[in-house]
């Protein structure tokens, strides 16, 4: 693997060193005026999805962005009532574009990259995708950044306590949701119930959702979805700039600070942020404080880049470090409390956990630490009329669990995954009104245990995937497919065990084998075609068709241990085979200037889906090993169907409310199965989010961009469940309230600080998410009742000032 990588950089660094004597010098300069008034806009974004560079105008309303590829490009302006406007330009030697923006009460039209050849508008994208921009992550009292999606139409989280939240889309989640850090595939190990995402939420911008297989341009571990994280772009020429952004929350008393600044000197850009989280245990009217459910999290980046006329490299370093605790919701017997373990002169010995043990910010025994470390080369240039895309990363992820209160430094599990992954792809220029790229992607992986207790063997992974995808667009219409073939091998490492449990190098007459070294490959087809239409200027259709492809997992492969916190004895099977979906997608929407609407629905069919299987003994009882039931990895056939509405209107004259609302529903089935077992575990209930916003973008001449909303959260009972083997409960219905307040405060035209607030859960409603695994923690003896409940109600306050300066360059 260390050659592979060490030829990749080379590469990388060889096209750029090559790079000026290929690409010619571009510029793009421009002028924005309000469409109404024909007046010159100040203070309008420019951007460019596909080269990420970005400008303002200046008070004639003017902008230029210099030191480009010339070539055509998709540009989005945006300003704060107005109407995002998206053009195709071309940038030469002296392009000169004169851009007008139309007043509207809402912005609509938002650009997304995910998976598109290049930088494509949402409306005109044939797979449902949901992009959620910075605004939104703002107004959110959220946890982490998957916490902060949890309210997306057809999006839910698999949480475990505050600190770790896993995506779920349309149903799916695990390693069939793919996370992606600025184009690079977030590698966590995400197999594990309790492996969370290691990324800083304060360093996102905007995330772009999109539902259903994304194969295409990800290859395995996309077959749900993919989650596209993506950091704010870098100030224009010249500049300097940042902010400091502070919050906290009552509950569980949440105190989050994050600072950054980013900076670009002409040829040079930097980035950097250093961020720190801390929290106490969360508390709900039935558990009081829910004992060692608070955590720890410090995160630093920083960015360093190249950008000349032939493109962009930027080298990005990262360290995101966790430590959540574990919550095991033993009670005692007497009184119903939780209970902690304690050294006591070398003994453990259980003592009633307080309220002072419920406000400490530090994590108890036991808990988790986890590391998760960074390197990445993303680079661009243009070839010709074309441009290559590269994306070279090293991940390493290190996972501990402190279980031992005598020895409370001394991990049992240690995970330590190292992974390398590439991705190349060029983009072909533009004929005939057809955009095309092509690429090869893939990773190396090899992943180690460094603790005394096991549940997975080490193993080496190495997978590779090309493909090609096109969009042709034929005035209002736009046709988009593409193609695409992996191959991906895991090999393991056997595991021999002497008579006392202790690893040795070969196999013991008297020891035992606790994992046999396999070889499994695998091979997947993946391919989509869709069309959207534009019926009018404000009306679209949408359908899809896809087919994506799922390499089974080391767990899945493996297993042979107790995965703690699941009270399960987990058992892979090596021969395995690949999941295949296809799913179907159709789509309608309507976005006029005062009201927008949209509906996706969707139906996926997935041979041998991969699902956990209890085993019985030769006498029909549970089997059990070591006293803990046990279960199989096996296979089936999987059939989901469902989809996403949401309606927002902001009805002429009163602009100023929005009255918002979207529904979300998922039926998942195993076929073939009796009655108990014929649904998938871990399917989200059907969810119906409403709310009124009323906004004000100048309500005096200091306050900016004010607003306060009211929502209501309405969660359905979830009576489809994986019952047998008393695997699933069902979960009643629950409604929560919410509210938030915020504003700019503006000062001679600059923002001096942006003020959130905000109440969730305000009626104090104790419930249980369906997603929650804390609901399966044991019963409270004295209330009768079974697992632990979430978070009761919150306020949450955010300070963010923001500044800007000039650097004196260009």
């Amino acid at each position: 693997m260390k050659s592979i990588v060490r030829q990749l950089f080379a590469a990388a660094v060889l096209l750029m060193a090559s790079a000026p004597l290929l690409f010619g010098q571009g510029a793009l300069s421009g002028r924005i005026v309000d469409q109404a008034s024909r007046q010159p806009m100040a203070g309008v974004s420019v951007y460019l999805p596909d080269l990420k560079v970005g400008t303002t105008t200046n008070a004639d309303g003017a902008f230029t962005l210099r030191r480009i590829p010339a070539r055509r490009v998709m540009l989005q302006a945006s300003f704060v009532g107005f109407r995002n406007l998206i053009r195709e330009v071309g940038v030469g030697t002296d392009s000169v574009v004169v851009l007008a923006l139309e007043p509207a009460a809402t912005e609509i039209n938002e650009v997304v990259v995910t998976g598109n050849a290049k930088a494509i508008e949402q409306k005109r994208s044939p797979a449902p995708i949901s992009v959620v921009p910075r605004q939104l992550l703002v107004e959110a009292a959220s946890s982490n950044i998957i916490d902060a999606l949890a309210a997306q139409p057809g999006v839910a989280q698999i949480t475990t306590g505050a600190g770790i939240s896993k995506p779920v889309i349309r149903g799916l989640g695990y390693n069939r949701v793919l996370v992606v850090s600025d184009g690079v595939r977030q590698e966590g190990q995400q197999w594990g119930d309790e492996h969370g995402v290691e990324v800083d939420a304060y360093g996102v911008e905007r995330v772009e959702i999109l539902k259903g297989p994304a194969s295409l341009a990800y290859g395995s571990d996309a077959l749900a979805g993919v989650i596209n994280l993506i950091s704010p772009p870098l100030p224009t020429n010249g500049a300097i700039r940042g902010s400091i952004l502070s919050e906290y929350q009552t509950n569980n008393g949440l105190a989050g600070l994050s600072a950054n600044a980013a900076g670009n000197a002409g040829s040079l850009v930097w980035d950097a942020r250093l961020s720190g989280k801390l929290a106490h245990s969360y508390r709900n009217r039935y558990d009081g404080y829910v004992f060692n459910s608070g955590f720890r999290e410090n995160n630093a980046s920083l960015l360093l880049g190249l950008k000349r006329d032939w493109g962009f490299a930027n080298l990005t370093l990262g360290r995101y470090e966790l430590e959540p605790g574990i919550v095991e919701g033993e009670r005692d017997a007497a009184t119903g409390r939780f209970v902690r373990q304690v050294n006591r002169g070398g003994v453990a010995e259980e003592v009633l956990a307080t309220d002072a043990d419920g406000r400490s910010y530090q994590p108890a025994t036991p808990s988790q630490q986890i590391g998760h470390y960074r390197a990445v080369l993303n680079a661009y240039v243009r070839v010709g009329e074309g441009g290559l895309r590269a994306i070279v990363g090293f991940q390493q992820n290190q996972r501990k669990e402190l279980a031992d209160v005598l020895a409370p430094s001394t991990p049992e599990l240690y995970f330590k995954l190292n992974t390398v992954s590439y991705d190349l792809q060029y983009q072909l220029p533009e004929r005939w009104g057809a955009s095309c790229s092509v690429g090869v992607n893939g990773m190396g992986q090899t992943s180690r245990n460094l603790g005394e207790e096991v549940l997975v063997p080490e193993y080496n992974l190495f997978d590779a995937g090309v493909f090609g995808i096109i969009r042709k667009n034929l005035g209002g219409v736009d046709l988009t497919g593409g193609l695409r073939f992996d191959r991906r091998s895991i090999n393991s490492r056997s595991l021999y065990l002497d008579a006392s449990g202790e690893a040795t190098p070969q196999p013991m007459p008297d020891g035992s084998v606790r994992f046999g070294r396999f070889s499994s490959a695998f091979s997947g087809i993946s391919g989509s075609v869709g069309a959207t239409w534009q019926l009018s200027r404000y009306a679209f259709l949408k359908a899809n068709v896809s087919r994506g492809y799922r390499a089974p997992n080391i767990a899945e492969l493996g297993s042979n241990g107790v995965h703690e916190g699941t009270l399960r004895y987990e058992l892979g099977d090596p021969n395995l085979s690949p999941e295949h979906s296809l799913q179907a997608d159709l789509g309608a929407g309507y976005s006029s200037e005062h009201i927008s609407a949209e509906v996706s629905l969707f139906s996926s069919w997935i041979s041998r889906y991969i699902y956990l299987h209890k085993l019985s003994s030769s006498a029909g009882a549970d089997s059990t090993i070591g006293g803990v039931d046990a279960f199989r990895f096996d296979q089936g056939d999987a059939h989901l169907t469902g989809g996403e509405a949401r309606l927002d209107i902001h009805p002429h004259p009163f602009d100023w409310i929005h009255l918002e609302s979207s529904f979300s529903y998922v039926l998942a089935t195993l076929r073939h199965q009796p009655s108990a077992a014929s649904h998938l575990p871990f399917t989200p209930p059907a969810k119906l989010m409403s709310g009124v916003k009323l906004e004000g973008h100048r309500l005096s001449r200091g306050l900016a961009n004010s607003y306060v909303r009211f929502d209501v959260e309405t969660y359905f009972r979830q009576g489809e469940v994986y019952s047998a083997y008393g695997t699933e409960t069902a979960t009643p219905g629950y409604v929560l309230l919410n509210a938030g307040v915020g504003t700019d405060w503006v000062v001679r035209g600059r923002t001096v600080c942006t003020i959130v607030l905000s109440a969730t859960n305000l009626a104090d409603r104790a419930y249980q998410s369906h997603l929650s695994r804390l609901k399966y923690a044991p019963e409270n003896p004295v209330t009768g009742r079974s697992g632990i409940y979430n978070m009761g109600r919150s306020f949450g306050f955010k300070l963010i000032i923001p500044f800007e300066g000039s650097l004196g360059g260009r």
